[in-house]
């Protein structure tokens, strides 16, 4: 639990910092991969920023999604709020790093969802 608080701290942060700002551009949408734990089957999903996609019983709204301005096709990092539909409650609010989804992740005993990348 402090790990996740220190690593939700330091990464926003980290984005809100001037430097940050200009070492990092902004996608129109992010690229995100849905796992169904009981079948198995993977899903992609693409959302666009301040958009929300379906999955399973799941409501995946997406705030923003930054990504290295040098380097499009590296880390992403996406602002995501997770909620489920038939308890009406937020299961993921924060952000999530593709090059470490586990630091951040969705607490779901049938779904997990991370993100790949951005889209421009």
């Amino acid at each position: 639990m402090i790990r996740r608080s220190l690593l939700i701290a330091l990464t926003a942060a980290a984005l809100a910092s001037p430097v940050a700002a200009q070492d990092t551009a902004r996608g129109n949408g992010a690229l995100l991969r849905g796992l169904d734990k009981i079948s198995g089957q993977t899903t992609d999903l693409l959302v666009g920023v301040g958009e929300a996609v379906t999955y399973g019983r799941l409501e995946v709204r997406l705030g923003e999604c930054r990504y290295p301005a040098g380097d499009p096709s590296s880390d992403a990092f996406a602002q995501m709020t997770i909620t489920d539909r038939a308890t009406n409650s937020t299961n993921f609010s924060g952000w999530m790093i593709a090059s470490s989804p586990a630091l951040s992740a969705l607490d779901d005993a049938r779904y997990d969802v991370w993100v790949i990348s951005c889209q421009s």
